[in-house]
């Protein structure tokens, strides 16, 4: 049988753990304004900080679903 996986945004994965975007950025070592262009689609996260988000929101990449830049 094929497993369904939950996919995320980023938002809705932060959101699932109860995190303000500033305080998820905090934990990510990044600013509040970098993770909010992630979250709108306006920048993507490189390789490493995606292992970053996976650790703090505990999710895997292949789970993430990143928005397109025409819709932020």
């Amino acid at each position: 049988m094929l497993e369904v996986k939950q996919m995320y945004t980023l938002k809705t994965a932060r959101d699932r753990l109860g995190l303000s975007q500033k305080e998820a950025a905090k934990r990510l070592g990044i600013s509040d304004d970098v993770l909010s262009n992630y979250e709108r689609g306006k920048t993507y996260p490189n390789v490493l900080m995606l292992k970053k988000i996976e650790s703090v929101y505990g999710v895997k990449y292949d789970q993430l679903l990143f928005l397109e830049k025409n819709n932020a």
